[in-house]
């Protein structure tokens, strides 16, 4: 790994176990950086962390439910404690909840989709916010969906969820215009992941873009060199 533009960050992968995270994860490692890698669940978490072991890169594990936010902030501490900054963000986990008609949606689906897609970015947010800005280019980046603009029938809970999370992450960036921190939202669009699987069953996954072909996109998004900034952006 000679190439390296990301030695010395230190950067929050959420739903680093599979997907999206996983690969963005293993990109990021590989660019140099030490990943923090959160996920529910720590078998998935020690496979990524043979991968990017493998790869020569490192990696601390964190076995986390986002809808605990209270570990959030107790994360946010130790992150402190260790590095006493944080480079970068990828808020990546997210939950599809169920879709249905909006009169049959079901009050649990309905709070989990809130809890993991909404209110626990907004508790990264307020933990994070003082590391990234202790870092000399912070750079965060939200995964989103075009269902949060679309207004598709019977996906009201995900796409309420995501348009709220929007609206919040750039609420945020437009708080931090002047500081050194770029915040974006990330739009992945047909990529073929297990939430795609479960919400598209009839599609085929071949069709389907790989994750790993856009980690590469967002490993630039988290760099220094990159210096968009409250942008909606897109695969």
């Amino acid at each position: 790994m000679t190439d390296q533009p990301l030695k010395g960050r230190v950067t929050l992968v959420t739903g680093a176990s599979r997907g999206i995270g996983y690969f963005a994860a293993l990109a990021l490692a590989k660019a140099g950086s030490h990943v923090i890698a959160l996920a529910r669940t720590s078998g998935a978490l020690e496979e990524l962390d043979d991968a990017i072991k493998a790869a020569g890169g490192e990696a601390t594990l964190v076995p986390m439910d986002l809808k605990q936010p209270d570990g959030l902030d107790q994360l946010g501490g130790i992150i402190y404690e260790r590095w006493g900054k944080l480079d970068g963000l990828l808020a990546n986990a997210g939950v599809l909840g169920e879709i249905t008609p909006t009169p049959h949606i079901d009050p649990k689906k309905w709070d989990e989709a809130l809890a993991v897609n909404l209110t626990a970015n907004a508790r990264l947010i307020r933990a994070l916010d003082p590391l990234l800005r202790a870092s000399d280019c912070g750079r965060a980046l939200f995964v989103t969906s075009s269902v949060a603009r679309s207004h598709k029938a019977y996906w009201g809970a995900y796409a309420a969820s995501k348009a709220g999370m929007e609206a919040l992450v750039l609420a945020y960036a437009d708080e931090v215009e002047d500081s050194p921190l770029n915040i974006n939202l990330y739009d992945p669009k047909r990529t073929r992941t297990a939430m795609r699987g479960k919400a598209m069953p009839g599609e085929d996954p071949e069709t389907l873009k790989h994750p790993r072909e856009i980690s590469s996109q967002i490993t630039e998004l988290l760099s220094p060199s990159n210096t968009r900034h409250a942008e909606l952006i897109t695969a």
